[in-house]
């Protein structure tokens, strides 16, 4: 049997970059021992293989807003009547809730379980707070930030929407940001669709060019997404070595066994119960997503590969799921507010801050929140979890201990949240007209 390489799908071709980028990684991270080697590794991985490695998520974020924009407002206008807009928007949001708040009992239920903070010695602890401190002091001031709350709603509502789209993917913006244009788009949408047809199809015929040219740059993209994801992985295996992964393995096990119960069997569940559909065929059909978001950290570069296999594999209704699934890359991060969860009752049990029952539902509660608005770039999560340390008693600064395994425990969050955008599609799709006839065919 010849195998033709160029002839594998372009999934086949992102798992076999970061399997063997990954391999190499660990190859290297096991050879390169004298400070001389590990000097020489590090100016490689920051000066070349990263950045070339990020050349294909670069491309990617390049067009993320304008086809935020246009897929918010396309699906927005192509619903037609208002209070479908809203019906949509209620049932979105209640999936949300739902979602996020079994995976938080996840967390509990995990953390509870297992103790993963309880098998760590004061050794370790120390020995990685020492080795992070730098990297942690950073994360450590954006979370004690304090935005008030008249403020934080205000910003939902930006004054000047080309500055928020400028800001949207800076780390230390304190603005809307991502969801004040996404808030902007929703009006911009409504307005669109209450107008007379005559005057908005013009408009709505450049806006669906626009997203079409959009999903066009992402394929350029994609075809260097396997070499791209072979050098992250190779940059990711290469730092974290055999005895970070002693050190946190524990930990980090716990939090992957609470995302695998999520991903596993809540959705799922979900999926056949309420969804009516196969979760087989389903994670068959979302597997490029699924690569895309591992290999990338990010919900938001995955979201133009998500919108393209919602209509295509999915098919679901393109008003539908370009409304849900661009909201959600920002709104619905389920996988992270589990992630969240062990992480924080993990520190609290490494620093012996015993936690009752009603502190604990606190701090399910605030990361659920959390969960609602966490930027969906890799590391958008961090500050977030100083935030609430902080506010039940455990050093901020403690961030440090996970910060070196963070990356791989990010790319595996990811993965969940970017299949909770799609599960909750499917369920608000559910009982939904399909397309109208003579709706543009989608690419």
């Amino acid at each position: 049997m010849t195998w033709k390489i160029w002839k594998w799908s372009g999934a086949a071709l992102i798992l076999a970059g970061l399997f063997l980028g990954s391999l190499a990684g660990i190859i290297v991270n096991h050879q390169v021992v004298t400070p001389a080697g590990l000097a020489c590794l590090s100016w490689w991985l920051e000066q070349v293989i990263q950045p070339f490695g990020k050349v294909f998520i670069r491309i990617i974020f390049m067009v993320v807003i304008p086809l935020i924009f246009s897929a918010i407002v396309l699906g927005v206008a192509e619903m037609g009547d208002v209070r479908k807009l809203g019906r949509i928007g209620l049932k979105s949001l209640g999936y949300t809730l739902l979602l996020t708040t079994t995976g938080v009992l996840v967390a509990l239920g995990v953390v509870n379980v297992f103790a993963p903070g309880q098998h760590m010695t004061e050794a370790t602890r120390d020995s990685l707070r020492a080795r992070y401190v730098g990297a942690a002091a950073e994360k450590v001031a954006q979370g004690v930030k304090e935005t008030p709350l008249a403020d934080t709603l205000l910003n939902l509502i930006p004054q000047n929407p080309l500055a928020e789209a400028v800001q949207a993917f800076s780390p230390n913006y304190t603005g809307g940001g991502l969801i004040s244009v996404m808030v902007f788009s929703l009006f911009f949408g409504v307005a669109l669709a209450m107008c007379a047809p005559a005057k908005r199809e013009p408009l709505t015929a450049v806006l669906q060019g626009v997203f079409e040219v959009c999903l066009v740059i992402i394929g350029f993209a994609m075809k260097l997404a396997p070499v791209g994801v072979a050098c992250l992985g190779f940059a990711l295996t290469a730092q974290i070595g055999a005895d970070l992964l002693r050190s946190l393995g524990f930990y980090a096990a716990v939090v992957i066994l609470g995302l695998g119960i999520q991903q596993w069997l809540i959705y799922p569940l979900f999926l056949k119960f309420i969804g009516g559909r196969s979760p087989l065929a389903f994670f068959k059909d979302i597997k490029e997503v699924l690569l895309t978001a591992f290999s990338t950290s990010s919900s938001n570069a995955t979201l133009p590969v998500s919108l393209r296999v919602a209509e295509t594999q999915l098919k679901l209704p393109a008003r539908i799921s370009r409304f849900v699934l661009t909201v959600g890359a920002s709104a619905n991060q389920n996988g992270t507010a589990l992630y969240e969860g062990v992480t924080v009752l993990f520190l609290a049990q490494v620093f012996g801050v015993d936690l009752s029952l009603g502190q604990q539902a606190v701090v399910a509660f605030m990361c659920i929140l959390a969960g609602l608005g966490t930027a969906g770039v890799p590391g958008g999560s961090l500050p977030l979890v100083v935030g609430v340390l902080v506010t039940i008693g455990v050093p901020g600064e403690s961030i440090a201990i996970i910060l070196g395994i963070d990356r791989l425990l990010d790319m595996c969050r990811t993965t969940l949240n970017v299949t909770g955008d799609l599960v909750i599609a499917v369920l608000v799709s559910k009982g939904e007209p399909a397309e109208p006839t003579g709706a543009p065919a989608q690419v």
